[in-house]
């Protein structure tokens, strides 16, 4: 009897599924029927949306009557809802904090400008001794990110010694014999003058050592040298220049823009001289150079220099007559002054 009921049982919990899922079967396929028969593009709507995402939810056979879109187009659905449903849940019930004044943001922005050694506490005590009450982690988030570092920067120490600091470097020349001959300059920064210049083809530390010596006699030698990391300054350079009393200052490797007015110099030289020339020779090299350093120094304005020449060009009324034309470099360049006929 027992089994008998059991049985029982069993057929009516079957037969009731199977109505359920008959019932749910057709209320899926007429959804879909409906949203076919709407005028212009079938487009599903939100109902429907919702319509699907809580069939998935409640019925497990759902994919199998699921015909005008993708069963993954269902999930993604769900998901988004979900999305939607926590961020609406999760949104700040206050208002945050408490927004500070353009007036306590200017002091904080004129604070740190105007001592840049004061981090975010020292400017903080400051505030609370003004009566402005503010925290300490909102004074250091106001605080401006590109503030100028306490130490002196790289261009801030070229400009505080340019008149003790010279710089040197080497640059090298093709010859018409497919030889290299290597340049050095040497650079007084003060008014850019090219104080030595000598060609080698065969460069060592101790030529470059005493190339230094002949730069700068007695009592002209300088307080600093600015200098690559080149392998060519190599001992007997160092002990002739430490010989000297001069501090050398290194620059970081491949970063030619902290020796920026020697390499300014040999752009010069290249760009107004040797790109329109060919070069036989050493000896011809240095004629070349020593006229073009001629120029360089009495005629070439300069845009560092207010436009004037490193020596120093008077300015030619036009009472002292007609403008005349001087080749200078071999024709290269030209210098024109006042003459009267």
């Amino acid at each position: 009897m027992i089994e008998t009921l059991r049985w029982l049982g069993i057929l009516m919990i079957a037969s009731f599924r199977n109505r359920w899922d008959l019932a749910l079967e057709n209320l899926a396929l007429r959804q879909q029927l409906g949203a076919l028969k709407r005028k212009g593009v079938p487009r599903l709507q939100r109902k429907d949306r919702v319509f699907w995402v809580v069939l998935s939810r409640v019925w497990p056979h759902w994919r199998k009557v699921l015909h005008l879109i993708k069963a993954d187009t269902v999930v993604g659905w769900q998901r988004q809802g979900f999305r939607i449903y926590w961020a609406k849940i999760s949104k700040q019930k206050s208002a945050g904090r408490h927004q500070v004044s353009t007036e306590v943001r200017g002091l904080i922005n004129k604070m740190s400008k105007a001592n840049p050694f004061w981090g975010a506490p020292r400017i903080h005590g400051e505030l609370l001794k003004l009566g402005i009450v503010i925290s300490e982690r909102t004074v250091s988030r106001l605080m401006p990110k590109d503030r100028k570092p306490p130490s002196q920067t790289w261009r801030a120490f070229l400009n505080n010694h340019l008149n003790d600091l010279v710089s040197i470097d080497f640059f090298t020349v093709p010859t018409v014999t497919f030889r290299v001959l290597f340049v050095l300059v040497v650079l007084s920064h003060f008014r850019r003058r090219v104080v030595h210049f000598n060609v080698t083809e065969h460069p060592t530390a101790f030529w470059t050592g005493q190339q230094i010596v002949e730069a700068f006699p007695d009592g002209t030698v300088p307080r600093y040298l600015l200098r690559d990391r080149d392998k060519i300054y190599g001992d007997a350079f160092h002990d002739r220049v430490s010989g000297m009393d001069t501090k050398q200052i290194l620059t970081a490797p491949q970063s030619p823009w902290q020796s920026p007015f020697v390499e300014r110099l040999i752009g010069s030289i290249r760009s107004d001289c040797l790109d329109h020339v060919i070069v036989l020779g050493e000896r011809q090299l240095k004629r070349i150079l020593t006229s073009y350093f001629a120029y360089y120094h009495e005629s070439r304005t300069h845009l560092s220099l207010e436009k004037d020449a490193p020596e120093p060009r008077p300015i030619q009324p036009p009472l002292l007559g007609a403008v005349v034309e001087v080749p200078e470099v071999g024709g290269l360049h030209h210098r024109y002054e006042r003459r009267a006929a």
